[in-house]
């Protein structure tokens, strides 16, 4: 209703020069008489949220020019703390009405072309006409325009828009010891034909839609490529060995075989380390169901962007729950290598990989509180992870793991051969590290167009929320990941090597290794982070990434992988 109080509610400042946050209040800005800390999600303290209250309130409809907030006489170390802030591009982030505060800022190279910026700049650098030397001017004067959809058949009217364009006043406000700073705003309201249901569709539009049709429409070219690929090797060349295998009588030409049928008697003998493998199937399998939920939930509109950090806190219990599936799957394949200690693999699958992502968070975090920022992760919500992990996780993982134990095992198609077979000296383009390094070429080369606007979006901070082009790029990489580990395995039996179980992990799983490198790539070319704990933070993030990204592909390349040779060893007659 018009005259209704409206509340300005303030978040952390950032900056893309150093992916620190800090808290608004860490400035010293105008201040409330009481501040009042909002309620967080978990997501929302992991991202380093600070939500609070501000001086800043407006009245529904009721436009105010030139109001002064405070007055603030700078010493020596609040103006070091704003030059601080300007010198590093620090932006002020505040919410009304769930909505963040954008700044608009025209494109030219489109006609009504308006991009959104989150938050508005602390400040800027300048110099005086006539003067070499640059100084640091603070952004003191801010008009606020609240865009509102009116309701047709009553007096009240929803806020659909939140934009500010910041000023320095006083011709300019520079930022110096002893000087008097006052901080003022205005507030105009604009009606707005953007009903409320649709009002995050205008900071979510896409200026580059087109790129990331021409992304999937790569990818889909290079999976119709690899399947007409794979579709020729298998029906040709497979229905031609199977029925000659088939077709073979006297002994002279059972002794004459060649190729795959070969190593028949050792393909399923269980391979070294099958203990790690079974831990990191099982991993696999979690993260794999996690994400396909994640998309799923974010496809269908629960995940809403006004949802702060819901995104993190969706995927993060997911994780905890969906440990059931993780001890299941660790637990049929150990038992399938005839493994007799399964509550010891359980355990493993439930800590390993947790425990290395929470080592190098753990690290990462500790640097973060020793810059003072709020992005550093209370020891409460410590706490709080350390329970949901060992107290829904673990458990869960164990009953994953005993649904699994009382399954029948898995049987193989032929048996193993009591004697290891020799295998022949290999080409040099079937060396193991070699064929597993190309195998990661396609999988990353399906995603890397997508995943340059996903770091765009978390270290540029600017709005990603296109899940539909995300699905439909993570379908063509659980695609790409399953061809390129199958033929590469085909071409490896044929070549009479059947130690294919970790090759399949690893051939698939490679990708991520050009995930990191793009990811050093993207650093140096696109961001300007200059602070060593920025970049230490950069990549210790981005190793986190590509180790979990290892973990989802190698795990799609070896089921691939382990339903082909299950098929093709069923096929043929073996006396």
């Amino acid at each position: 209703m018009q005259g209704d109080q409206l509340y300005v509610k303030v978040n952390k400042l950032t900056s893309t020069k150093t992916q620190l946050p800090f808290s608004y209040y860490s400035l010293p800005y105008c201040q409330p008489e009481h501040i009042v800390d909002n309620a967080e999600n978990l997501g929302e303290v992991l991202r380093g949220d600070r939500i609070e209250n501000s001086p800043y309130e407006f009245k529904m409809r009721k436009p105010r020019m030139c109001n002064i907030v405070c007055r603030k006489v700078l010493d020596k170390k609040t103006a070091k703390a704003f030059k601080e802030k300007i010198d590093d591009e620090y932006r002020v982030n505040m919410i009304l009405d769930n909505l963040p505060l954008v700044v608009p800022v025209r494109r030219f190279d489109q006609e009504n072309g308006v991009v959104y910026q989150h938050g508005f700049h602390v400040g800027l650098k300048g110099r005086y006409a006539g003067s070499k030397e640059e100084k640091q001017f603070i952004n003191n004067h801010l008009t606020f325009t609240v865009k509102y959809h009116k309701d047709p058949h009553a007096d009240s009217a929803r806020i659909v828009g939140f934009e500010v364009k910041p000023f320095s006043s006083e011709s300019p406000q520079e930022v110096e010891e002893t000087r008097e700073i006052i901080f003022t705003y205005d507030v105009e309201f604009q009606e707005s034909d953007v009903k409320w249901a649709y009002r995050w569709d205008t900071y979510l539009l896409m200026a580059d839609d087109q790129i990331h049709w021409f992304s999937i429409v790569n990818s889909l070219m290079t999976v119709l490529f690899l399947s007409g690929m794979v579709a020729m090797i298998m029906l040709r060349t497979l229905y031609r060995d199977i029925s000659k295998y088939n077709q073979l009588e006297t002994q002279e030409e059972a002794q004459e075989e060649t190729g795959w049928k070969l190593v028949h008697g050792d393909v399923f003998r269980a391979p070294a380390n099958s203990d790690l493998l079974c831990v990191y199937v099982g991993t696999g399998v979690q993260f794999f169901v996690m994400i396909l939920v994640t998309m799923i939930f974010a496809l269908l509109g629960f995940l809403s962007p006004s949802n702060r950090g819901g995104l993190m806190t969706a995927m993060l219990l997911l994780w905890v729950f969906i440990g059931l599936f993780a001890g299941y799957s660790s637990v049929r394949l150990y038992k399938l290598f005839k493994g007799t200690e399964w509550k010891k693999i359980t355990l493993k699958t439930a800590l390993m990989f947790p425990a290395t992502i929470f080592s190098i968070f753990f690290v990462l975090n500790a640097l973060i509180w020793g810059q003072k920022s709020s992005g550093a992760v209370p020891f409460g919500t410590m706490i709080a992870l350390v329970l949901l992990w060992f107290g829904i996780s673990v458990p869960l993982v164990f009953i994953g793991s005993h649904i699994g134990i009382q399954k029948p095992t898995i049987q193989d198609p032929v048996k193993n051969s009591k004697i290891p077979r020799q295998i022949p000296e290999q080409a040099w383009y079937m060396n193991p590290t070699f064929s597993i390094l190309i195998g990661g070429i396609l999988p990353f080369g399906a995603v890397f167009i997508e995943l340059f606007f996903i770091l765009t979006s978390i270290w540029l901070h600017q709005f990603y929320y296109i899940f539909g082009f995300l699905f439909i790029v993570f379908v063509i990489l659980i695609v790409t990941c399953a061809e390129i580990t199958i033929v590469l395995c085909y071409f490896q039996l044929c070549s009479e090597d059947y130690r294919w179980w970790w090759r399949s992990y690893l051939t698939s799983g490679s990708s991520a290794l050009y995930l990191f490198l793009y990811a050093a790539f993207y650093f140096f070319t696109k961001l300007d982070i200059t602070k060593p704990v920025s970049g230490v933070l950069y990549f210790g993030y981005m190793l986190i990434v590509s180790y979990s990204f290892f973990v989802l592909t190698g795990t799609i390349g070896f089921y691939a992988c382990f339903r082909f040779t299950r098929l093709i060893y069923s096929s043929v007659k073996i006396e």
